[in-house]
């Protein structure tokens, strides 16, 4: 019966396993025992410096403390961060060099201001950065228009010095007579990324293209040009009437010849010459009056007998070659290729480097005299027709040359839509023919371009 329900189910005999004897390659194994697991006691040797896995009680552990997951501290030493350690120092360091080179430029900034912020006052109504804010809609409803522009809550407060980066500081100064208004732009040192410093220095000790970094004022003076009427808002009553009265008697004319006319070390004039395109169209000339290491870059001798005065000379001695360049211009920076871009826009620059704080009052008297040197462009800068005609002799050839390169662009745009036209139209009369109808157009087609190469060949012959 056993046997029977074994059969039914499947069961399978069992089979004898074959003897390594059998097989007379396992010979030599024939007698081998099999293998038994080792027995592992608490107490044996090898199991002395062995620590269970998974303690079951106070008695169990063999001397290794094991503590709750976030008491980290018994269970490393300090020994295990020395890589933190040394990641942390760098973090330190790295922010104190940040925080001690802005602090820095900013405390440079603040004594340049300090010294030249009083030439700014004296000269212009408005220096800084401030105003009023625009009422917003619920204070006009709420208190009324004239309220709302007379409250104090709108008034932005003044600040004379913006920082736009940790080494890029500015500043503006408007309202004075024949000044719309001036940009003033102080770049210092990269004091908190030294690492990017030493690159520059380096790269610019390699390239001539590069220029080394240097600590500098950058200031642009815009004249008003005879556009005060468009640049300042002038509203109605008495006051209104008198500045209209007085632009009619010619108080109030702020214009003067256009030209290129410049003072600049020579040490980047070669450099100012490639950049700039206004300073392409002077030619260059030393002057027994100015210092060794200063030469002019004028369109006309005339405009030089007219620009270089003693003031001048005396502001740039006591400045030295801290001087980079004084540039009085009416033409871009860079050259034109739109006719739009060769409109005359009058300006002044002047860029100096950065003296130490307690030679600031070296630079001052330059500083001064570039505020009030429209003053003296609006008196004087008007010149006799032969000279401007010789200034604009090279400007209107540049202009000449724009206006062809615009209208051969023009042409060439005018044949492009011609021909799309064309090739639109033959395209329309093929899809309403029939296949007949487009094979006869297109012979055609092929014996009129035959005859065209034909009477081209003759000519050639």
């Amino acid at each position: 019966m056993d046997g029977l329900l074994r059969n039914i189910f499947g069961a399978q005999k069992p089979v004898a396993p074959s003897g390594a004897a059998d097989d007379p390659d396992f010979a030599d194994f024939a007698g081998a025992p099999d293998p038994s697991p080792a027995l592992y006691s608490a107490g044996s040797p090898a199991a002395a410096g062995v620590a269970p896995a998974f303690p079951t009680g106070p008695g169990a552990s063999s001397g290794v403390v094991y503590t709750k997951w976030y008491r980290v501290w018994e269970r490393t030493s300090p020994s295990d961060f020395y890589n933190e350690y040394i990641i942390l120092v760098f973090i330190i360091v790295l922010v104190g060099v940040y925080l001690w080179g802005t602090k820095t430029n900013r405390r440079i900034a603040k004594k340049w201001v300090a010294i030249f912020a009083p030439l700014l006052d004296i000269e212009f109504a408005v220096v800084g950065y401030g105003g009023r804010k625009v009422p917003s809609l619920e204070q006009v409803e709420s208190m009324g228009l004239a309220k709302a522009s007379e409250s104090d809550d709108l008034v932005i407060p003044e600040e004379i010095l913006r920082e736009r980066t940790p080494q890029e500081f500015m500043t503006y100064a408007s309202g004075r007579q024949n000044v719309a208004f001036v940009d003033l732009k102080l770049t210092l040192f990269k004091r908190y990324n030294p690492l990017t410093l030493i690159a520059e220095f380096i790269a610019s000790f390699f390239f001539e293209t590069i220029t080394p970094p240097a600590e500098k004022v950058d200031a642009v003076l815009y004249p008003f040009d005879g556009r005060e009427a468009a640049l300042v808002h002038v509203g109605g009553g008495k006051l209104g009437e008198e500045i209209m009265e007085s632009k009619i008697k010619g108080v109030g004319n702020s214009t003067y010849d256009g030209f290129v006319w410049a003072i600049v070390n020579k040490d980047i004039m070669k450099q100012l010459r490639d950049d700039r395109y206004d300073l392409s169209l002077t030619s260059t000339k030393d002057n027994s009056k100015l210092p060794i290491w200063a030469t002019i870059m004028s369109e006309s001798a005339e405009v030089t007998e007219l620009l270089l005065t003693p003031d001048l000379i005396k502001a740039i001695e006591s400045a030295g070659d801290l001087l980079d360049y004084l540039i009085v211009t009416d033409q871009p920076l860079d050259k034109p290729v739109k006719l739009d871009e060769t409109i005359p826009r009058k300006r002044i620059h002047l860029s100096f480097r950065l003296p130490p704080s307690s030679e600031f009052n070296s630079i001052a008297p330059l500083f001064s005299y570039f505020l009030r040197m429209s003053d003296q462009l609006v008196a004087h800068a008007h010149f006799r027709a032969e000279v401007m005609r010789k200034v604009r002799s090279i400007r209107d050839e540049e202009i000449r040359k724009l206006t062809r390169a615009d209208e051969d662009s023009k042409n060439e745009e005018r044949t492009t839509k011609r021909d799309k036209e064309k090739k639109q139209k033959r395209e329309n009369m093929l899809k309403g023919m029939s296949a007949d109808e487009q094979r006869k157009f297109l012979d055609k087609e092929r014996e009129k371009d035959l005859k065209k190469s034909q009477k081209k060949m003759t000519r050639k012959g």
